[in-house]
């Protein structure tokens, strides 16, 4: 008896380690983020997890698929705007995958072939705007280009939530050519405010003439005024003209102090 298991004990190590082999190769533990999409001899079965399940060893193959919400960083891609100016433009691209399967099997890198139509389409919508579009609707761009991956990358189970422009690189010249025209607009504003007051205070001095015209005694209390205010300076010396309608007004008081006399 002894020595029958003692030759038994061999095999039976054997097969205890073959078991533990076929069991660590059919257990798969899939993490909540993830999918593992089961190939059976080839042939696509499912899409399966979270959490541990079995699949059959040498016969089938899983393939895992990350599902969080992916950083894609497009690098300057140098493009020639509708107006003729060269500018070099990155961005950023966010977008996670939505069906594992079609991830898998649909295309080989999904990653990379994202990245690649992110540089495709960001030079071909780049090339399609004007250069005062990109740098004021930026934001209308952002939303052309997400929608032109988005519908790239559908079939391959993709889906692209985000896109933004980070950086616009122009050459010298053109932000030399940019400064003098924003200085020349601002010299603009500046003499169209300027000759808005001037005409807005000549409308106001033309009502005030009206209104001093209209009422004889308001001249010769505006002059009267003013000589108040020029007897405040010190040292001072000033011919002021006496306005007729002040000696209109006087006339008849000093005629009246003769006649008395």
């Amino acid at each position: 008896m002894s020595n029958l298991l003692a030759s038994l004990l061999p095999i039976l190590c054997f097969l205890g380690v073959g078991l533990i082999v076929i069991l660590a190769a059919a257990v798969r533990i899939v993490q909540e983020y993830e999918r593992g999409v089961i190939f059976r001899l080839g042939r696509v079965m499912a899409a399966k997890g979270p959490g541990l399940f079995f699949i059959i060893p040498i016969i089938d193959r899983m393939v895992k698929v990350d599902q969080r919400t992916i950083t894609l960083d497009v690098p300057s891609q140098e493009a020639i705007t509708s107006d003729n100016v060269t500018v070099k433009v990155n961005a950023v691209v966010y977008f996670r995958v939505i069906d594992p399967v079609n991830a898998v099997i649909q295309v080989e890198d999904y990653r990379r072939a994202t990245w690649q139509i992110a540089q495709t389409s960001l030079r071909n919508v780049i090339g399609q705007s004007h250069m005062d579009q990109i740098l004021q609707e930026r934001e209308h761009i952002n939303e052309t280009l997400q929608h032109i991956i988005d519908e790239a990358t559908e079939p391959w189970g993709i889906k692209v939530s985000i896109v933004e422009i980070k950086d616009v690189e122009l050459n010298t010249q053109m932000v030399r050519a940019m400064a003098r025209q924003a200085e020349a607009e601002r010299e603009r504003r500046a003499k169209v405010i300027h000759a808005t007051g001037e005409l807005q205070a000549s409308e106001q001095l033309a009502q005030a003439a009206k209104r001093m015209n209209e009422e004889p005694g308001a001249m010769t209390l505006r002059y009267l005024q003013t000589l108040v205010e020029i007897g405040v300076e010190n040292n001072t010396t000033t011919i002021f003209p006496i306005p007729v309608e002040l000696f209109g007004t006087l006339m008849p008081h000093i005629q009246a102090q003769h006649s008395e006399e």
